[in-house]
């Protein structure tokens, strides 16, 4: 089975997982209105945390048994796992059943650090940088997709009962895994690019610790606006029909559809943390622009915006991960790295429920603002010390 069949059976499995995974939470707090009889505002923020914040705890740990025991079982294992907490989920009865249904979604999933893991023992260098673009492609097209059609759905008198049909999706993804080989292209992992794609991606190394920290205020700052973002968008935005909330939600994810692969081409070689910097500067003005915005057609081009910087924020990010790993470390480093990224996105929705309870639905935004703030000061230092030639690559690397 040649590279670019994997390739495609690996994205194709992650979307079909992701568009159910991803999908729901925007309408927890109809869910938890409509269907659970909570009126309790925070609750959706902190419900969005449940799963990632047991994530972020499990994905390490199933990343190690990836190394061990092969990144291909425990790829089948997330898919088969998500399938089981979807079904539970579907039969909540209560707030409290919900969210341990939810806290099963965290712990038994883990779909996108296993297809990276998997990725990365075929790939690497700027290819896996590209891959892992494509990855994110596949997350965001799952949240285009999934929030727009989920908001007609949803409207049902009883949105659980999408959670049993859901599970159908990472059925199927389990189905296209077990057609993967073992060991991605038999014999020659990893080592099937040019020489040109094995290369480093830049002259740019940061240490994982230092890549962790980048990586979580950036999930962080674009992460704490999701919880709220659809009743902000119904409360703010007079007259619109009901798919619109979803559709805007879905907009920055749209542009890096769009824009990710064309951007690539040109990002994610040299210049990474300078590109991070900047398109977290551009991520800055977008959300405080929302923030203050109460026209559709306002909202809507800083929404646009907003995916631009966020493509290139990614591109950035990935071309650094791709510097620091190969395919014997592939499963604790997407472990750990997802884990970072869970990690950022339990803040995020812990610190939404708390401000949009206390400072109003457009606090997110100003917050998300703030943090990246406070990220582009830590790029600049990571800069600095490149410049002054205080991280040494080492001629050869196995991590």
């Amino acid at each position: 089975m040649n590279s670019r069949r994997i390739v495609a059976a690996t994205l194709a499995g992650h979307f079909a997982a992701a568009v159910a995974a991803l999908g729901m939470p925007p309408f927890y707090d109809r869910i938890l209105r409509e269907a659970l009889g909570s009126d309790a505002v925070y609750l959706a923020g902190w419900f969005f945390v449940i799963p990632t914040l047991l994530a972020a705890f499990a994905n390490p740990w199933w990343g190690a048994l990836a190394d061990r025991f092969g990144k291909r079982r425990l790829l089948l294992r997330a898919h088969l796992g998500l399938a089981a907490s979807f079904w539970l989920t579907s039969l909540a009865g209560t707030v409290w059943q919900f969210g341990l249904a939810l806290a099963l979604q965290g712990l038994l999933g883990g779909t996108f650090a296993a297809s990276n893991a998997y990725l990365a023992s075929i790939v690497s260098g700027h290819r896996l940088t590209r891959l892992l673009t494509l990855m994110q492609g596949s997350a965001r097209a799952a949240l285009f997709l999934g929030p727009a059609s989920m908001g007609l759905l949803a409207s049902d008198p009883e949105p659980l009962v999408l959670y049993r049909y859901l599970a159908i999706f990472p059925l199927i993804s389990a189905l296209l895994v077990c057609c993967l080989p073992a060991n991605g292209c038999r014999g020659t992992p990893a080592s099937t690019d040019a020489p040109a794609d094995a290369a480093p991606t830049s002259g740019e190394r940061v240490d994982p610790g230092g890549l962790y920290g980048l990586q979580f205020t950036f999930i962080f700052a674009t992460v704490i606006t999701f919880p709220y973002f659809v009743p902000y968008a119904e409360r703010s935005l007079a007259g619109l029909p009901s798919f619109a909330p979803g559709f805007l939600f879905g907009l920055p994810h749209l542009v890096y559809l769009v824009c990710a692969l064309p951007m690539s081409r040109h990002l994610g070689r040299q210049r990474l943390l300078a590109t991070l910097f900047a398109s977290q500067a551009v991520l800055i003005v977008t959300l405080l622009g929302q923030a203050w915005s109460h026209e559709v057609i306002t909202v809507a081009g800083w929404r646009l915006a907003m995916g631009v910087a966020m493509t290139a924020g990614y591109i950035a990010l990935h071309g650094l991960i791709a510097a620091i790993t190969d395919a014997g470390n592939a499963g604790r480093r997407f472990g750990s790295l997802e884990s970072s990224t869970k990690w950022g996105a339990v803040a995020a929705g812990l610190a939404a429920g708390v401000a949009a309870d206390r400072w109003g639905l457009h606090a997110p935004f100003l917050i998300g603002a703030a943090t990246l703030v406070l990220a582009n000061m830590h790029a600049l230092l990571l800069m600095s010390r490149h410049s002054r030639g205080t991280f040494k690559q080492p001629a050869s690397r196995t991590d």
